[in-house]
């Protein structure tokens, strides 16, 4: 019987067409460009997701769930750091808050300041909780988080601050009502008359 067996067995070599006989080196014609590119398309899938995962992560605040919210009220939602950030605007350009009840002004990075192209005042020297700093008063015509908008509020430009990151200060924040519940942080505009 191992006699028949073996008598019916095709060689290795004939087992299958050319075509398809596997083989680690022999590539078609396109074959290393549609796997780069398989592979492109991996590496970008990845990077978009944990970048999506990091700015969600960092920042659970986005403007559009914001502006979904009721008039007059703005719930935050802490981030994993602790931390309340939030998408906003200043003089209608978008800008990213940090709620900061330690800050006495709004404060806002040299770089920033320079992009909104606002006039500065004259230098003052301010204790950030990085220590000394150089700051720059200045005037923004309009200050929005979702649907809180307040005009005409006083600012400080702070040499040093890095990043985009604007400190939403308690200038800003004495006008609203706050209330912190649990990882949520919520922020009324008082009613007309109250």
């Amino acid at each position: 019987m191992n006699d028949e067996l073996a008598g019916s067995r095709v060689p290795a070599d004939r087992s299958f067409p050319s075509a398809f006989r596997p083989s680690l080196f022999s590539f078609q014609r396109g074959s290393v460009a549609k796997l780069a590119l398989v592979w492109l398309v991996i590496i970008g899938a990845l990077y978009w997701f944990f970048f999506v995962w990091y700015e969600r992560v960092h920042n659970p605040n986005p403007a559009h769930v914001l502006e979904a919210q009721p008039a007059g009220e703005v719930v935050l939602q802490r981030n994993r750091a602790g931390q309340y950030i939030a998408e906003g605007a200043i003089n209608g350009a978008p800008a990213i808050f940090l709620v900061d009840t330690g800050a006495t002004y709004v404060s806002l990075p040299m770089p920033l300041a320079r992009r909104l192209a606002l006039k500065l005042g004259p230098p003052v020297q301010v204790q950030t909780a990085a220590g000394p700093a150089t700051a720059y008063p200045a005037r923004l015509a309009s200050v929005r988080l979702a649907a809180i908008e307040m005009r005409e509020v006083a600012a400080l430009v702070t040499e040093g601050m890095e990043g985009d990151t604007v400190l939403l200060g308690m200038n800003f924040l004495k006008r609203l009502e706050m209330t912190q519940r649990g990882d949520r942080l919520i922020l009324r505009s008082p009613q007309p008359g109250s």
